[in-house]
């Protein structure tokens, strides 16, 4: 069910929300944290507790996460692609944007009401991109979906948590536990990449990611122009050939 849209949803300020901010809805992560959509103007964040965990205002590195998957994929025929999480949709819209018509995206959302936001209040920011025929959307756990596949996926890109340390659900460590690791491994085809959002570097999980059969690359993506901004990191691990 779609979310009321502006005109007859209810606001109220939230006393632990951004100063400016009107509490539009929120949700439970299952077996997780509660999560606050909160807007301010035509802008909006997702909150947990006072942090921010993803903003209209910040999204270059949600982005890059996908343009930089599909550089290093290059070029493939019928591209298969599973994305875990939706959040705001930035990685979702820049990989559809660069990938053809024969793709394939999976995308795997735990908490259904993220994309009831994205349909209701946020709407005109989804611009129609959970209608888009290449996708298959899943209300799932993107960690059940790599332990079911074998050699399905060209590409797994997650932006589920902060990075490998969880902190809106204790479950999402599983995927960066040396089994989750070998279990994104088989589930990639032949020199796919695994591609991982996270808010700071971590030297011990980069060595997991090798010792799980991975060729690893950092990049650190800055959230402005001009090399300005929040520094956040990706990794993109590519599978080595057994």
């Amino acid at each position: 069910m779609n979310l009321p849209g502006p005109a007859e949803r209810p606001v109220r300020r939230d006393p632990i929300t951004i100063p400016g901010h009107d509490l539009i809805a929120t949700a439970q992560v299952p077996d997780g944290v509660q999560l606050r959509l909160v807007q301010r103007g035509d802008e909006f964040a997702i909150l947990l507790d006072r942090t921010e965990l993803m903003s209209t205002r910040v999204s270059a590195s949600e982005q890059a996460l996908a343009t930089m998957t599909c550089e290093r994929l290059g070029a493939r025929t019928a591209p298969e692609l599973l994305i875990g999480g939706y959040g705001m949709g930035f990685t979702l819209r820049a990989a559809l944007a660069v990938l053809g018509s024969d793709a394939t995206v999976t995308l795997a959302e735990l908490v259904p009401e993220i994309l009831d936001w994205a349909r209701g209040p946020m709407r005109k920011l989804t611009d129609g991109c959970l209608d888009d025929r290449r996708i298959h959307l899943l209300n799932d756990d993107v960690a059940v979906l790599i332990q079911a596949s074998r050699g399905g996926y060209d590409a797994i890109l997650l932006d589920v948590d902060n990075g490998p340390d969880g902190i809106t659900r204790l479950d999402n460590d599983l995927l960066y536990t040396p089994r989750g690791l070998r279990a994104a491994r088989a589930a990639l085809k032949p020199d796919g990449i695994l591609a991982i959002w996270s808010a700071a570097p971590d030297a011990a999980f980069v060595l997991r990611l090798e010792q799980a059969g991975f060729q690893v690359e950092q990049v650190t993506v800055r959230e402005r122009a001009g090399n300005r901004g929040a520094r956040h990191v990706i990794w993109f691990a590519r599978s080595l050939s057994v």
